[in-house]
Formats: structure tokens, C-alpha cells, sequence
């Protein structure tokens, strides 16, 4: 049995890691995983426990996480409450305490050595230190010490104790600035990804009797009709049994030219009714609806942590306990052996605050935050640590086609007449395409930019149109279109694109050519993505004469085309293979804009979908998004990974080094607890200043 729990109020990576840990503990429990950025435990558990499973991940919760509330989600893809405005509140509240202690904690020091100074200290103290003594007593009462707050609270009223006052604020002021330093951090991540978490169709127009009711479309059930109006989305899957249209359907099939439909049609969920208005019986309820399906598959899939962030994960699990005990023995051995000595008390409490595992734990997310801001501010957003960390060690590029390398958008390519000159046969295919709502019939016009003569036109479903004006009859479409009609003598035309042949009363007059325009950076991108030795390829649903072109003129390595979305994912796990078989890092990048290429964004390494006008669902499954559509921004993207890589280590290393160093000093008592201070939460703000390079 699946189960989805929302952790409301949840912004502690460390702490949600440690919610996971436990709660994939318990008997019942099969399997947990953890998504942050969305607030969402996914449980496999044993059937009929669900309810002792609930009860048990709230009573983990509430024993590290008190403000966390968990509640089960009836409906794991509904869309959830926004709750960081609240959290907004408190960073707000945070900030002027921190402000406030550091101005008492400031006038403390210039009155250090007046008769008040303790008072001073303990003012300062207070205003920023309540809430971590409280919440350390109420964890020693539910059995969970040696957290962060127990340990802040220990060290910092052990410095009281011995008389070093300055110490003590200091550790509890910089201590919740780390804190709050995380807690911005990771609601900004949250919000820039929030406007893309809205993935549901909105409404349905069912028709009940003479009248259309708008309703959700989880509500619609198998056999009812709905009308779907032109620039609409067909909502569910059905079959269409009045109307006819074209249809969008490069969001689900990847095919670059829209389909033609009329009744009996089958129809998808996700695909843009262009132009008729239609009525479709519904085959599938929403639950089981190709938009659903996809939308389940991203819901699934479990949220990787980057390898540096598994490593201080793992690295932190063992060091807290290993310096807190000896902690101890610094303070309990040399005074069995020759006596108390308030030195070896320092030096303890000192191990104590360096113990504190929050700089480690802090500053890696902080520095892929920074990386992922950076690359926000150049239309490029990045889910995840995991995610730059796939894009710095890429070695290979799958590319869609359609909506990816190309607009997406139609133009006349090429214009071949016969027996006559490129304006007549231009003037003959706008006289008939004139009314016609298909994307290559406004390629047409917009290449011919006159007014056409006026006809009488019958559009003809999946073949093309027929125009009669001034007693001629002008046939402008597929080659099916002119056999019909005894059109005789039409040349291989072994252009790319779709072909519109054109006919005058019965004699072929020439074709005109419609393509898909490559994206103007195109060519730049592959280009650059060579020269740094990353290997391209295209997978597209096209027909393979038009991938033909488009490949060769790009210069790509490789093209598969004419697949179906399962035939993208069975391709892209080939590539993937072949890669993980060499000894350099070689990750696979998925490069895509359908709904269709959700699966396939999933399945790679990383995938990076094209947002400005690419599918919701893409943009959900992807692990970054390139906001205006330019696959130049993945040169960028990768650009930034690679440097953000680069200080998450920086950061890595220089963390361990400093509290290496400091624990030896402090071990010799060579060293003061300003040093651990430093060691702490000071390296803590110095990782934050060198992420923000990432950003620049």
C-alpha cells in the first residue's frame, strides 16, 4: 500500500533526512522517501497498518521536529496550501532578534568590565536563546539529546558557567544566524519551483442534457461527453462523436505536425484542440488518464541527494557523537589524573560547540543554493544539488526535436512549382488555404501576405481543401488528396517537411514545403557542447526525412528518429549503458519540452526541460528548466554546475580542515572558544559568501 504524508512547516534537509531514517524503521514500513522541496514522505507499507504507520512517523516527527505537522494526503498530486508565508513571518521575527542580541550583546562588550556586564551578556542571551533552551528541554524530556540544541544550549551555558560571557552569546547568536541563513535559503529554492508544481488540468465542460457544466475533471466518469472548444486542452482521454478539428498532440507524440481529427478519433489528454469545437465520450477516468499517468510517474520518483551531500550526511552521523565523547574525556581524564582545572572544562565545551555538525550539514545546500540561484538570474533553473552535479559531470546530450532544437512553429521552406512560377503556385495555395486553421495553411498565408481570391472551400479531414473561385477548382493537400481527385503525374518529392501538393482543375501545379524552423542557437549550442567534449543526440517522433536534415545541419553525432515515448526512454537507457561503461564521468543530460518526454527526463541522468512554452508535466519530471527557450542556456547551465561543483568542495574541504584544526588546539589548549565559535558557525557564513560567487 502507497502512502503520501505532507510534513507542513518541514525546512531542515538535515533534520527531514533524519524524519526518512526513522521512519524507514518502523516494521511496517517497507519503504521511505523523502521529498524536501515539496514537503512529501512517500511510504510503501504493509496493507491495513496505515493508520499505526501514521500515528508512528507523527510521533517521530514530533520528537525532532515539534512545529512539523503531519497529515495524510488523500490525494497525493493535489496541489498543497502554501505554507512559507508563515515561515516568511518567522525569518522576519529571527532577524530582528538577532539584530536586537547583537546590539545588547555589542553594549556588553563595551561595559565588560562593570558590575552589570552579567546581566548585559544574559539580556543578549535570552532575546536570541530562549527558543533553543526550551526546545533543548523539551527533547532531553522526550529522550532525544545530543541535537543541535542541546548541544548550542550546553556549550554556551557552560561558558556562563566558567565565566566566559561574550562566548556564550556568541555561540547562540551566530548559531541561530546559521539557522536562519538555512531557512531563507531553502524558501527561496522552494518558491522559484512552486510556480511549476500546478500540473492539473483545471476543468472539464461536460455536457448534461442541453446544458454545459464546468466541473473538476477527477469528477467526470467513464461515457460522459465533454465539449472542448478551440485553444482548449482536451482534458481526458476519449473519443471524439461530433466535430472535427486539428489537434496539437506534439506534447504527447513528439510528432511535429498536428493531427488532423474527426469522429471516431481517439483522443488524449494534454493535446491542444486548435480550431473546431468537438464533443468527446470519455474512455478513462481521470485517475487513469495519459496526463495522470505521467504526472504519477514524477510523483514516484524519489528525490536523489547529491554525492557531497551523502557524504556529509554519512560523514555527520559518526562525527557528532565521536567529538561530544571526546568531549568528555577531555574533561573528565585530566582531572582524575591531576586535578580540576577550569582549562580542561574550556577546552570540553569548546569540543562542544566544534561538535555541532550544522556547518557541514549547512554549507554544501547552501553552496548548490547559491549555483541555483546564479543560474535563476540567466533563465535557468536547477531542482537540486544532484541535479548540477549530473550537469558538471555530463558527458553525452540527448536533444528532443520538436520544441527543443526547433520553435515549434511553421514556415514555407521551400516552394517547388511545375509549369508555372513560385507566385502563381504561392497565389493558388493561399486561395485555398485562406480559411483553413491548420498551422501550415498560416504558414502559407503569412509567406503570401496579399488578400486571396475569394472561394468556396470545403476542408476535406486528413487530406487538405478544396477551393472553387471563378470557375476553377484548386486542390491544396496531401498526396492522398490529389490520387482522390485523378491528379496525375506528381514527382518523389524528397524534401523535408510537410508537403502540401497544389492542383488546378486537375493539373498538379507544384508542392510547397512546410518545416519546422531550428532555434536560431541551435547550431551554437551543439557546436559549443562539441568543443567541450560533450557528445549530442536526437530523438525525436518526426518523420525520419525531416530528422535527417535537422541533424545534419546541426552537426549531431546522432539521431534516432519516428519513436513513441517509450522508444525515447528504451534509447536514452542504452545511452546510459554505453556511458556507465567508461572510466570518466559521463552522465547523461535529456533535453526536452513534451509531455511525452516526461519519462525520458526522469530516466536520464539529469533532465532539463524547455519551460517557456514546453508541457507542465515536463516541467514537473525535469531536474532543471531552461525558462526562455534557448538550448544555448544549457552551455550555461552546465557552466554553472561545474563551478558550484567546485565550491560545494571548497566548501567540504575548508569545513573539515578548520574543525580538524581546531579540535587539536583546543585538545592542547592552545586555542580559545572564540576559535570553536569560528570553527562552527563562522565557517558556516564563510560558505555561504563563497556560494554567493556561484551567483555572480
Amino acid at each position: 500500500m502507497e502512502m503520501v504524508l505532507y510534513m507542513k512547516n518541514l525546512d531542515c534537509p538535515n533534520c527531514a533526512e533524519k524524519i526518512r531514517a526513522e521512519t524507514e524503521k518502523i516494521p511496517f514500513v517497507k519503504e521511505a522517501g523523502m521529498n524536501f522541496m515539496a514537503k512529501k514522505l512517500s511510504l510503501t507499507v504493509a496493507s491495513e497498518s496505515g493508520e499505526a504507520v501514521l500515528k508512528e512517523v507523527q510521533r517521530i516527527t514530533a520528537s525532532m521536529e515539534p512545529d512539523v505537522e503531519v497529515m495524510l494526503l488523500e490525494n497525493a498530486s493535489a496541489p498543497m496550501a502554501d505554507d512559507d508565508e508563515d515561515g516568511d513571518s518567522d525569518v522576519r521575527v529571527m532577524a530582528v532578534r538577532i539584530a536586537v542580541s547583537a546590539v545588547v550583546f555589542a553594549v556588553g562588550l563595551i561595559f565588560r568590565e562593570s558590575a552589570y556586564a552579567l546581566w548585559i551578556f544574559l539580556a543578549a542571551y535570552f532575546i536570541i536563546g530562549l527558543d533553543v533552551l526550551i526546545t533543548a528541554g523539551k527533547n532531553i524530556i522526550r529522550g532525544s539529546a545530543f541535537d543541535e540544541c542541546f548541544l548550542m544550549a550546553i556549550a554556551s551555558l557552560g561558558a556562563f558557567c566558567i565565566g566566559e560571557y561574550p562566548e556564550g552569546v556568541a555561540v547562540m547568536i551566530l548559531y541561530q544566524l546559521g539557522e536562519t541563513l538555512q531557512d531563507c535559503a531553502v524558501r527561496r529554492s522552494r518558491k522559484s519551483v512552486s510556480s511549476l508544481m500546478d500540473i492539473r488540468p483545471d476543468i472539464a465542460s461536460v455536457k448534461r442534457g442541453a446544458e454545459v457544466e464546468q466541473v473538476p475533471p477527477e469528477t467526470v466518469e467513464t461515457g460522459d461527453i465533454i465539449v472542448v472548444k478551440a485553444g482548449e486542452k482536451i482534458p481526458l482521454d476519449g473519443v471524439i462523436v461530433s466535430g472535427s478539428t486539428t489537434a496539437d498532440t506534439s506534447a504527447l507524440t513528439g510528432e511535429s505536425v498536428p493531427a488532423q481529427l474527426t469522429e471516431g478519433d481517439e483522443v488524449m489528454s494534454g493535446c491542444v484542440n486548435l480550431s473546431g469545437l468537438i464533443e468527446v465520450r470519455v474512455t478513462k477516468p481521470f485517475g487513469e488518464s495519459t496526463v495522470t499517468k505521467i504526472l504519477e510517474m514524477v510523483e514516484n520518483a524519489s528525490a536523489k541527494k547529491a554525492r557531497t551531500e551523502q557524504f556529509i550526511t554519512r560523514f555527520a552521523r559518526w562525527y557528532t557523537p565521536c567529538v561530544v565523547i571526546a568531549a568528555l574525556l577531555l574533561a573528565i581524564v585530566p582531572t582524575i589524573v591531576s586535578g580540576y582545572d577550569q582549562r580542561y572544562i574550556y577546552s570540553a565545551l569548546s569540543f562542544l560547540v566544534v561538535s555541532c555538525p550544522c556547518a557541514l550539514v549547512i554549507s554544501v545546500p547552501l553552496s548548490f543554493f547559491g549555483g541555483i540561484g546564479g543560474a535563476s538570474a540567466k533563465g535557468i533553473l536547477i531542482k537540486g544539488g544532484v541535479t548540477m552535479e549530473q550537469l558538471a559531470d555530463c558527458g553525452t546530450v540527448v536533444f528532443d526535436k520538436t520544441g527543443t532544437l526547433t520553435d515549434g512553429t511553421f514556415d514555407i521552406t521551400e516552394i517547388i512549382p511545375v509549369n508555372c512560377s513560385e507566385e502563381e503556385l504561392l497565389k493558388l495555395a493561399a486561395a485555398a488555404e485562406q480559411a483553413s486553421n491548420h498551422p501550415a495553411a498560416a504558414a502559407v498565408m503569412r509567406r503570401f501576405g496579399g488578400t486571396p481570391e475569394k472561394a468556396e472551400i470545403t476542408e476535406l479531414a486528413g487530406r487538405g481543401v478544396k477551393a472553387v473561385t471563378s470557375g476553377r477548382t484548386i486542390l491544396a493537400g496531401n498526396k492522398k488528396l490529389m490520387d482522390e481527385n485523378g491528379v496525375a503525374e506528381i514527382p518523389t518529392v524528397e524534401a523535408a517537411g510537410t508537403l502540401i501538393f497544389v492542383a488546378e482543375n486537375g493539373v498538379y501545379k507544384g508542392v510547397v514545403v512546410i518545416s519546422d524552423k531550428i532555434k536560431s542557437d541551435a547550431e551554437k549550442t551543439v557546436s559549443e557542447l562539441k568543443k567541450a567534449g560533450i557528445r549530442t543526440v536526437m530523438l525525436t517522433g518526426d518523420r525520419q526525412s525531416a530528422a535527417d536534415v535537422t541533424a545534419k545541419k546541426l552537426g549531431l553525432d546522432e539521431w534516432h528518429a519516428e519513436l513513441l515515448p517509450d522508444g525515447k526512454v528504451k534509447a536514452v537507457e542504452e545511452i546510459i549503458e554505453k556511458n556507465s561503461l567508461k572510466k570518466k564521468k559521463n552522465k547523461t543530460v535529456f533535453v526536452g519540452d513534451g509531455i511525452n518526454d516526461a519519462p525520458v527526463l526522469m530516466r536520464a541522468d539529469a533532465g532539463v526541460a524547455m519551460g517557456g512554452i514546453g508541457s507542465d508535466a515536463a516541467i514537473e519530471a525535469a531536474d532543471a528548466v531552461i525558462m526562455t527557450d534557448e538550448p544555448s542556456k544549457l552551455i550555461e547551465a552546465i557552466r554553472v554546475s561545474k563551478k558550484t561543483k567546485g565550491i560545494a568542495v571548497q566548501n567540504i574541504a575548508f569545513s573539515l580542515a578548520v574543525k580538524a584544526a581546531v579540535l587539536i588546539l583546543s585538545a592542547l589548549g592552545l586555542t580559545t572558544m572564540w576559535a570553536a565559535v569560528f570553527a562552527d558557525v563562522g565557517v558556516c557564513l564563510i560558505a555561504v559568501a563563497n556560494a554567493l560567487r556561484a551567483k555572480k
